[in-house]
């Protein structure tokens, strides 16, 4: 039994500390993820989550990418953000956070966030990449999972929606992300911002929780945010990587879009053929579209 001696004299041992969720998995699949390595792109509000989640579930090696520091205005919801971090890197806080629960983890990191040139470094050798992102961050989110799909790489992508989560899993072989988003060349910003919501949560359920729909504002890249969005995003997306990984239990792929909204105590299971490509996407984007319109003028 692997140990590892900790500053505090207290002794880590790895089937202690994740002995809890055998039953749910065998010890040879926890074995397994131990050996298993995810990427994750973002380590604010959806992606410190998804690490701090998938190093309990006993996933063993990681590629962290990420730029940005703390802030007062990430409290609401970031959980590597307190008084104590302030202005400090995220992904310093959060490999930290990540190696209390075990000091054994393998990082490889990526301070300089996801970028043209390493793109292909951070995807090196891994086994899912887990997206988090900033939901406006176009141009990376649209270049990673081209990557991913290009070296046979599953990924996936959890939006922290209201008080909900909607999960997209795009997986070798299936229905691409820009088959199934439809962005083009000719896109703007809020068109890419509209197909990518729309695409994500085709039913939009998360605008029944609006109180005031002002502080809605793709235009200004600005919108409301909850930390219950987060944690259900973390464990949505968890177990499905605990599937994609152990190849087990069903996975629905794209072009399946799955949503819980905690709000309105619904789930949501859509089938899109074609993606956004598909007349009612189509329609929704143009509704949209229209909404947003006349919200700017």
């Amino acid at each position: 039994m692997a140990t590892t001696l900790i500053e505090t004299g207290t002794v880590f041992e790895r089937e202690i500390a994740f002995s809890r969720t055998l039953g749910i998995v065998t010890r040879q699949e926890l074995a397994v993820l131990e050996r298993k390595r995810v990427a994750i792109a973002g380590l604010g509000g959806v992606g410190g989550s998804h690490l701090l989640t998938l190093t309990r579930l006993g996933i063993g090696r990681f590629h962290l990418a990420e730029f940005d520091k703390f802030g007062l205005e990430n409290f609401n919801r970031q959980t590597g953000a307190n008084l104590s971090t302030l202005g400090r890197p995220k992904l310093d806080v959060m490999e930290e956070a990540a190696r209390q629960i075990n000091p054994e983890l393998h990082i490889r990191r990526f301070p300089e966030g996801l970028t043209r040139e390493n793109i292909d470094e951070f995807l090196e050798g891994v086994d899912i990449y887990v997206d988090g992102l900033d939901f406006f961050a176009f141009e990376m989110r649209e270049r990673v999972f081209r990557a991913c799909y290009e070296k046979g790489i599953p990924a996936l992508t959890a939006g922290p929606l209201g008080m909900g989560a909607a999960v997209l899993i795009f997986l070798p072989g299936k229905m691409s992300f820009d088959q199934y988003i439809n962005w083009k060349r000719t896109d703007c910003d809020l068109t890419k911002a509209i197909k990518f919501l729309v695409g994500v949560a085709p039913s939009l359920p998360h605008r029944h929780a609006l109180v005031d729909r002002s502080y809605v504002n793709l235009h200004a890249r600005r919108g409301p945010s909850t930390p219950m969005g987060c944690e259900l995003c973390a464990g949505f997306a968890g177990a499905e990587v605990l599937k994609i990984l152990l190849k087990r239990g069903n996975v629905r792929a794209v072009p399946h879009a799955l949503h819980f909204d905690a709000y309105l105590n619904r789930f949501y299971s859509h089938c899109i053929p074609f993606g956004n490509r598909n007349p009612v996407q189509r329609l929704k984007i143009a509704v949209v579209k229209r909404t947003l319109g006349r919200q700017r003028a």
